[in-house]
């Protein structure tokens, strides 16, 4: 099999023109996985077909157009409008028309005040760019090892973290992520504010965390909501 992609918790492979095996390297929740990227198609969100899973497999829809990551380094200039992409991504999961409710066997994290078993929205939890693929049909997510039940307001959160966090060389390319970051947050209707210290916490507690990633959130740590 040919390794066409390697990220933080697996490693992906082709099979064919149409399939991908994502094979997880320390074990994951896979068949949950599976099952809810089935229950989020079925509600009409773009994520990609499962075709087979196993306890450490998933076998997929192979997706070959760019990542939004990859799409912005071609086009920076577009910064605004790919920025708004997450937003809008969120928006189609929690909006209160379209919203897609979190199904019962669901595990629950970051949840609304109030919300119990199958309560609450479905956050991602890991919706950066690197995470959309920019298809010729629309944007696609991928990757829903960590999508829990929970408050949309922490997905929007996390998403502003894990961006803010990530090393980028330069003042030029710092200056588009905030942009990029100002774009994600005007894109969704949702506030991302009340919830944004319970991710930031959980990045600062990561022992991997170098000190250019560490400046982002730590500049943010216990700052007003609107920071």
């Amino acid at each position: 099999m040919e390794l066409i992609a390697r990220g933080r918790d697996a490693d992906v492979y082709a099979l064919d023109g149409a399939r991908v095996l994502r094979r997880y390297r320390d074990g994951a929740p896979t068949r949950l996985e599976a099952r809810l990227m089935t229950h989020l198609a079925a509600c009409g969100y773009p994520v990609p077909q499962v075709h087979e899973v196993t306890d450490t497999d998933l076998v997929l829809e192979r997706l070959t157009r760019p990542t939004m990551t990859e799409a912005l380094g071609r086009t920076p200039w577009r910064v605004g409008a790919f920025g708004r992409m997450p937003g809008g991504l969120h928006d189609r999961l929690h909006d209160r028309l379209h919203a897609i409710p979190a199904p019962s066997w669901l595990p629950a994290r970051f949840p609304a005040a109030g919300a119990g078993a199958g309560q609450g929205r479905v956050p991602h939890l890991d919706l950066h760019p690197s995470n959309v693929i920019t298809t010729a049909a629309g944007p696609v997510v991928i990757d829903w090892r960590n999508a829990a039940a929970g408050d949309p307001a922490a997905d929007l959160a996390m998403t502003l973290v894990t961006v803010g966090s990530a090393e980028v060389p330069g003042p030029a390319a710092r200056f588009g992520r905030g942009l990029l970051l100002r774009a994600a947050r005007r894109g969704s209707g949702t506030d991302p504010g009340p919830r944004l210290q319970e991710p930031i916490a959980a990045k600062l507690a990561d022992p991997d965390l170098t000190p250019r990633e560490a400046a982002w959130p730590h500049a943010r740590l216990d700052a007003p909501v609107n920071s």
